[in-house]
């Protein structure tokens, strides 16, 4: 790497580039400091390895290591962090999402003469996560319309509008992720952020077929085939484990999730499922929250196609907590569907159209007003689920020291994970100077590890760091502990020099 000897006003123009292909010599006090991370990244396990490295002190101009800060890595959910704040710079911390319901039927002695129409623009909040029974929201709408009355809906229930026409999926999300919890698609109308739990109890006697429910909704998703035994069919030594696999069947009209695998006597087994259509099992779920409250259905619940929404008339409107409540349930357990949701609502709100690439453009705009270098990313998807995503060192840290300056700042700082309290890093740097003291995003695929935010020196200064690992075959861990013991460095008493 080349190095420079930089004095004066000069100093502080290598500082304003944050990084690039040179950087200047560490001062007599960090000397120290530097030739120590120099070694973590020189180390031969990570001799296949590329590192992304930038700690600035943005308060003093100072950039106090540089290394590769100019080049573009796989950031995985780091990509978050640019949904995040850009969401919060356009939208406010106020702002909330909005759930219509209307008809297309006058009420008469208590029967809703035509369809119950929801129209959607992508609450991601009726969730367990959000509210602690992600029913309880839908509960509230079914109250809403015995409160107005309605005792019968003639006609169906029907999504309304198409505010996300767009796939359900990320750009060059994989295909093996569909099924799973993580790589949930999202619509205007999304359940539980996308998932559901579905559980497997064992039958009475040994080879019954074991049965099925699934929460937080009773009727979603609906179950296909069960090929669950139930212990004592196989050889007990190379079954002591419950065992469910699941596949999501959709080549009918409504997906159908198919169970197979094995559950010991006496014993359940619980998975979390990805719900392939998403507004049609909100609906699903919905129509499940009427029949509870005791308002009939006489007609189809109907996800698509959205229905014409010109004409109808309102009946009443919901609200989603705000942005600055919706942001921890993003940050800190990186929830990739809320993510998806934000970068699509970008769009919708900011160009009229609910299109990924509509949320993209959104977002390069923004990091381009905080001067971030245009070639510094590769905006593909909201979560970082995509491996077509890419990131610099230096683009992050702009981005970080941008939203210091924002008047929402506390709703983005407070969302991020706290080293050793709580999130995804929640078990990381315990008993150390960085607990408490480290505010960051994480980010993990196969090959990507991630780790951006803040950390609080002894003496009181917030530092900005990037630390990005990306193509090494080291466990996941190895990166993890290199990261860790950077921030812990910083945030000890002269861990600087």
């Amino acid at each position: 790497m080349r190095r420079l000897i930089v004095t004066g006003s000069a100093l502080a123009v290598a500082c304003a580039t944050w990084g690039g292909t040179t950087r200047p010599s560490p001062s007599g006090e960090r000397v120290v400091f530097t030739r120590a991370v120099d070694s973590m990244v020189s180390q031969s396990a990570f001799r296949n390895a590329n590192w992304g490295i930038l700690i600035v002190d943005p308060a003093r101009g100072d950039t106090l290591y540089s290394h590769n800060a100019g080049k573009l890595f796989m950031p995985a959910s780091n990509q978050k962090i640019l949904t995040g704040a850009t969401a919060l710079a356009q939208l406010g911390a106020k702002f909330r999402f909005r759930t219509d319901f209307a008809s297309n039927g006058p009420l008469v002695n208590g029967s809703l003469r035509g369809d119950l129409v929801v129209i959607g623009r992508g609450d991601p909040t009726m969730s367990d996560a959000a509210f602690g029974d992600a029913m309880k929201p839908l509960r509230a709408a079914a109250d809403s319309l015995w409160a107005r009355g309605v005792r019968e809906i003639a006609g169906a229930l029907v999504k309304g509008g198409d505010a996300f026409p767009d796939s359900t999926f990320g750009y060059g999300w994989e295909w093996e992720d569909f099924d799973a919890e993580y790589g949930a698609g999202v619509d205007e109308l999304l359940f539980n952020e996308g998932f559901a739990r579905v559980t497997v109890h064992a039958a009475t006697k040994v080879g019954g077929q074991a049965a099925v429910t699934t929460a937080p909704a009773r009727t979603v998703p609906r179950i296909g085939r069960v090929s669950v035994v139930t212990g004592g069919m196989m050889d007990p030594e190379a079954r002591q484990r419950n065992h469910i696999e699941w596949e999501t069947d959709v080549s009918g009209s409504h997906p159908l999730l198919n169970l197979s695998g094995f559950v010991k006597m006496r014993d359940s087994a619980t998975v979390s499922v990805s719900l392939r259509n998403p507004s049609q099992s909100w609906l699903e779920a919905f129509a499940e929250a009427l029949a509870d409250r005791g308002i009939t259905l006489r007609g189809n619940v109907i996800g698509t196609p959205a229905a014409d929404t010109a004409g109808l008339a309102h009946l009443f409107t919901m609200h989603s907590p705000p942005l600055r409540t919706i942001l921890p349930l993003l940050e800190k357990p990186s929830q990739n569907q809320i993510a998806e949701v934000l970068y699509r609502t970008l769009g919708l709100e900011k160009t009229g159209a609910g299109r990924a690439d509509s949320g993209r453009r959104v977002i390069e705009r923004q990091l381009a007003a905080w001067g971030a270098d245009t070639a510094g990313q590769s905006v593909r998807d909201g979560s970082g689920m995509s491996r077509h995503d890419y990131v610099t060192p230096e683009t992050i840290v702009k981005v970080l020291d941008a939203m210091r300056k924002q008047p929402d700042f506390n709703a983005f700082y407070d969302a991020l994970p706290i080293a050793g309290v709580d999130g995804t890093i929640s078990g990381r740097m315990k008993v150390t100077s960085a607990q408490g003291n480290v505010h960051a995003k994480t980010g993990t695929v196969d090959k990507a590890r991630s780790l951006s935010g803040y950390v609080t020196t002894a003496d009181g200064r917030v530092l900005v760091f990037s630390l990005l690992c990306n193509n090494f075959t080291v466990p996941n861990r190895a990166v993890e502990d290199m990261q860790d013991a950077i921030l812990v460095r910083l945030a000890s008493p002269g861990g600087l020099r």
